[in-house]
């Protein structure tokens, strides 16, 4: 149909009946070797990966690394899709996010060393340096705070501010109704304020 809203393989009917999982599909296939099946879903869904992963990374060299091995890991383990628990996008994207977050967690010790030596040796005019690095540290305790919320709340969040999806969208994405994508969010995000100790 015309009015059918179609979301990174989500086919939403404006009918009311069950949404066309498009992505699970071609999980499914690629389960069984598919590489065109493979190769679609990258088509698809890369350029949205590739967004959420760079918001948590910062860093463009690093995100197309880790980019690189989500899809990687959904080649090898489609098999643990499991459509009867959710979208094929939102497993896609929750590798692709717990992957991001790997990646920090990684190279937050060493990134942290070669801050600390790189201020030593700074004597003026950084206040650039400062700002960029101050900048990385927050989105870190982001990430960090995130995984401290209920699921729920982490999957809207996620896909509000790392996908880039509309509140309409995620209601579609996750089958809620949009008041509760609503609710969720502003739970969330109060959360998040208590967690990194924002008091306003």
């Amino acid at each position: 149909m015309l009015g059918d809203m179609v979301i990174d393989g989500l086919e939403v009917p404006d009918d009311g009946s069950s949404p066309v999982d498009h992505v699970g599909i071609l999980l499914t296939q690629i389960t069984d070797g598919d590489q065109k099946a493979f190769a679609r879903l990258y088509d698809m869904l890369s350029p949205r990966v590739f967004g959420l992963i760079l918001r948590v990374l910062v860093d463009r060299s690093q995100s197309e690394e880790v980019l690189q091995e989500v899809f990687l890991e959904i080649w090898q383990s489609a098999a643990r899709f499991a459509p009867n628990k959710g979208q094929g996008r939102s497993w896609v994207f929750t590798i692709a996010h717990r992957r991001a977050v790997d990646r920090v967690r990684a190279s937050q010790a060493s990134s942290d060393r070669d801050t600390r030596a790189g201020f030593r040796d700074l004597d003026v005019a950084h206040d650039g340096v400062a700002e960029h690095v101050e900048l990385r540290l927050e989105g870190r305790r982001v990430v960090a705070a995130l995984t401290t919320l209920p699921d729920a709340q982490r999957e809207t969040l996620t896909l509000a501010y790392y996908g880039g999806y509309s509140q309409t969208e995620i209601a579609a994405l996750v089958g809620a109704p949009l008041g509760t994508i609503k609710t969720r969010m502003r739970d969330g995000l109060s959360r998040l304020r208590t967690e990194m100790g924002v008091t306003t």
